[in-house]
């Protein structure tokens, strides 16, 4: 009996990567074995740096409200301090918010944490 290879999908398969590697640089977007490479390199990359965009934006926030509460005369570790011990539930994202977008209510958390 004949040999029975599926043809039909194993090129719609590699057509698929070779289509999502368009736009890459030169052999990495049309030789097969390159172009899969790198496409499940980038998967991998993809995977790491959602993480690691998360990091990075509370490295931002915790920035931004060090800032902000040295200019209310604390530092960032003292003000947050104040905040849990005062029982304020505000993440860092929103007080980072804040304190870039509307300072008077940066600066009333800030006395009502300095209060406690």
């Amino acid at each position: 009996m004949p040999r029975s290879v599926n043809h039909v999908a194993s090129r719609a398969r590699r057509k698929r990567i070779l289509k999502l590697t368009r736009g890459y640089f030169g052999a990495r977007k049309n030789v097969w074995t390159v172009a899969k490479n790198t496409w499940e390199k980038g998967l991998l990359y993809a995977y790491r740096d959602r993480k690691n965009k998360k990091r990075s934006f509370r490295a931002l926030w915790i920035q931004r409200i060090n800032a902000a509460a040295r200019l209310e005369g604390m530092s960032y570790s003292r003000l947050m301090g104040c905040i849990h011990k005062a029982g304020i539930e505000i993440n860092r994202k929103v007080l980072a918010d804040l304190a870039m977008n509307h300072p008077e209510a940066f600066k009333a958390v800030v006395d009502q944490a300095k209060k406690a």
